[in-house]
């Protein structure tokens, strides 16, 4: 819900700054809402009440299911800020990698998520394995099930990430 909420803030930035009002039609998260609500209502006429609720679960479910991703690839690993006020440069060090043949092949090399921080034109098919990188302790979809017990999450992932911040300066813990 942070991105959601984060995407808002953005947009009323961006509309204070050209001086528009929230309620403009220039309001692009009002647009997509919008698109969204004629594209339910055409589901709805077109296919029919269920239809229509088995579109919204399944995605809901993409949202969580993409939700849990990015909380797990990103988890506890943060990048420093330097006295300027600028963060030091995206490094294969600020994302968790997870070289798992299967999470590999089902996901498109998602696993490789670290590769992707550390040049990210880099076309997903391309994507390299870094050791170096902080690994994950499963596959994708071991971590996914970890994540939904955070009691266990944090046990298993804490001292993980302890060692992590040893081995990379350039990391600050972000929990």
């Amino acid at each position: 819900m942070g991105s959601y909420f984060s995407a808002w803030k953005l947009e009323l930035d961006r509309l204070r700054s050209k001086g528009l009002s929230p309620f403009s039609i220039r309001n692009e998260m009002v647009q997509i809402h919008c698109i969204e609500l004629v594209f339910l209502a055409l589901v709805l006429f077109l296919f029919g009440l269920k239809s229509m609720i088995l579109f919204i679960t399944a995605s809901v479910l993409g949202i969580l299911l993409l939700e849990s991703v990015n909380y797990i690839e990103h988890y506890g690993l943060g990048r420093r800020i330097r006295e300027d006020g600028s963060f030091v440069k995206t490094l294969h060090c600020h994302s968790w990698n997870s070289d798992h043949v299967l999470s590999r092949i089902l996901l498109f090399e998602l696993s490789r998520h670290s590769d992707h921080h550390y040049k990210a034109s880099k076309k997903y098919q391309v994507l390299n394995h870094h050791d170096e990188s902080p690994q994950m302790p499963t596959g994708y979809a071991g971590m996914i099930i970890l994540a939904l017990f955070p009691p266990l999450w944090f046990k298993v992932m804490h001292p993980i990430l302890n060692l992590e911040e040893q081995r990379f300066p350039e990391l600050v813990k972000a929990m």
